[in-house]
């Protein structure tokens, strides 16, 4: 059995303040985009995973796959299984591949094995592996805060839109993001301004991590820029980065891009 996980890009997002447990409050918008890895499962001898396409450093135990498949088998009687991965969103890039693996895999293994779990019941899976994990189960725009797994669903359709997302040669750790970020202190108001037409973001939505990863890495802020320059109606860097995507009307020609991991287009339709 196959799925196609997706990843996803954050469209605006604050970090208010550190809590007690030594998260952050933050808000964002979670927004599903057309780039995919491929899961398949085959029945096996043994639990395993196999990884092709972009190499990961946690080929292991400590995989997201390998932990939701454990998750699910301490309450239900799985057999083991060899998992296929093929991964093609790239890792530290603030798309949230590893999250959207193991968010569709809960789904995926729910299938497989006919366990028949509700929507609820797999957020409640996934929300242990992870806040991003969580959003993956139902897959839609939305509203997130908390850690980043409190949802209200907004009606945001990209449809009508180009989007571009580039990734230069450059991983960034949620660590080192965390490391360097300015904090909001206070909310911009972002569930109002995402209400705002397209044209309008730019002024309005605005990614906190951005101040300190680009001082950091002048190349990624070069990229928004650049996006800007070939007419981005709003360009932002996705989550704790280090791809930057843009939104265009239609697709342009970017010219030569040398040395990127990725330069990919797709339609924003969901």
């Amino acid at each position: 059995m196959i799925t196609f996980a997706n990843a996803k890009i954050n469209i605006g997002l604050q970090v208010l303040n550190k809590r007690a447990d030594r998260y952050h409050n933050l808000e964002t918008v979670f927004y599903p985009v057309k780039i995919y890895d491929i899961l398949e499962v085959v029945p096996a001898d043994t639990l395993k995973l196999e990884v092709s396409g972009i190499g990961i450093p946690n080929n292991n135990e400590d995989n997201l796959c390998i932990r939701a498949y454990k998750l699910l088998a301490n309450d239900f009687d799985l057999s083991p299984l060899h998992i296929y991965l093929h991964k093609h969103i790239p890792i530290g890039a603030g798309l949230g591949g590893g999250s959207a693996d193991a968010g569709f895999l809960i789904k995926l293994l729910s299938d497989y094995f006919n366990l028949q779990l509700s929507v609820e019941v797999m957020e409640a899976y996934a929300r242990q592996l992870g806040a991003d994990c969580t959003f993956f189960i139902q897959n839609k725009p939305v509203y997130a805060t908390g850690i980043g797994d409190v949802f209200t669903p907004i009606p945001i359709d990209l449809s009508a839109y180009q989007l571009v997302l580039i990734k230069p040669p450059i991983h960034i750790s949620t660590g080192e993001a965390y490391g360097s970020v300015c904090s909001s202190r206070e909310s911009k108001n972002l569930l109002e301004h995402i209400m705002l037409p397209v044209e309008h973001w730019k002024e309005y939505i605005f990614n906190d991590f951005e101040v300190g990863i680009f001082n950091r890495y002048p190349q990624i802020r070069g990229i928004k820029s650049y996006l800007y320059e070939k007419g981005a109606l709003y360009a932002s860097m996705s989550g704790s980065g280090s791809t930057v995507y843009g939104i265009f009307k239609e697709k342009v020609d970017l010219g030569e891009l040398e040395g990127m991991e990725l330069v990919e287009w797709f339609s924003g339709e969901l």
